[in-house]
């Protein structure tokens, strides 16, 4: 059975974290090891291997070069700490779903299952996981802990926010992002699920991003979208109403006297972004949501075997 079947059986989200399970499961079956593996060694030099050592961290490609054995000396052994943040805001609670569409074919949907994922991944590997989420306020926040009562706390939250939608909340993501970097002191990966709607201070909003990169931290941005009509704006030519889910504004107009405009802002303005963390060092994915939710995160983990 695949993961798009097991989501299908469980769905309705009912036990978030048993579907996360279910989809680890697939993940790591066949997998020779944990697509975290080795993180947070920071590798050191190398060394000249000496009969009666563990072979663990042997350097076969150099070996092929040279015909001598060597081994990788690393700076520390410890576990790897993630912190996971989530946007919160009214613009991720999109689109609204249809009945029979699962939980995470909108945007806060496959943010919580995917963050779910990510930290059963995590938990298998007895790995400190942390969790922030913000909107116009920062509404949760959780250090960087391994016990199973730390993770069944997080689950909780993470289900609360599928549960308990707001409307019209805003967006701060430049003060939160800030805010959180300044917690972050051990190196660690970031994982932030946003939409990127958020703010007309693009310069702003990418030091933002930027200041989560201090301290050596590995940051991971999943950039969830309805690429539909967030990207395309793929709408008939009737009279529509559109309206602001963060401020509730609300505009009158034919989608096609704004269509092309639209989507030529649309597609520069992620090029940008996918530039910018590509210039710092960010691990960009985007997303868009309604899509293989088990081709998206699979891909990415094996294309990120450690998340280098």
């Amino acid at each position: 059975m695949n993961i798009e079947s097991q989501i299908e059986k469980i769905s309705s989200f009912q036990h978030l974290e048993l579907l996360a399970n279910q989809i680890v499961e697939g993940f790591i079956s066949g997998m020779h090891k944990s697509p975290f593996h080795g993180f947070s060694a920071e590798f050191a030099e190398h060394k000249v291997y000496n009969s009666g050592e563990s072979t663990k961290h042997m350097d076969w490609k150099l070996f092929a070069k040279t015909d001598r054995l060597y081994t990788k000396r690393y700076e520390e052994e410890t576990n790897l700490r993630c912190h996971l943040i989530i946007d919160n805001s009214s613009s991720m609670h999109y689109p609204k779903l249809k009945t029979g569409q699962l939980f995470y074919e909108s945007k806060i949907g496959f943010s919580v299952l995917a963050s779910a994922v990510l930290m059963n991944l995590l938990k298998k590997q007895r790995d400190a996981v942390g969790l922030s989420v913000y909107s116009n306020s920062y509404e949760y926040y959780a250090p960087e802990k391994g016990s199973d009562r730390h993770h069944r706390m997080i689950l909780n939250q993470l289900e609360n926010l599928l549960e308990n939608p707001k409307e019209t909340k805003s967006t701060d993501t430049i003060t939160f992002l800030h805010q959180i970097a300044e917690k972050m002191h051990r190196r660690s990966m970031i994982v932030l699920f946003t939409d990127m709607f958020q703010s007309a201070n693009e310069e702003a909003l990418f030091n933002a991003l930027q200041h989560l990169k201090h301290n050596k931290h590995k940051v991971v941005l999943f950039h969830v979208i309805d690429s539909k009509t967030e990207l395309n704006f793929d709408f008939d030519n009737t009279p529509r109403k559109f309206i602001d889910m963060e401020s509730g504004d609300e505009v009158n107009l034919f989608a096609d006297t704004i269509k092309e405009a639209y989507e030529k802002q649309s597609e520069l303005y992620f090029k940008k972004i996918a530039q910018t963390c590509a210039q710092n060092k960010i691990k960009y994915v985007p997303v868009s949501v309604g899509s293989n939710f088990e081709k998206i995160l699979t891909t990415y983990l094996v294309e990120k075997q450690t998340f280098g």
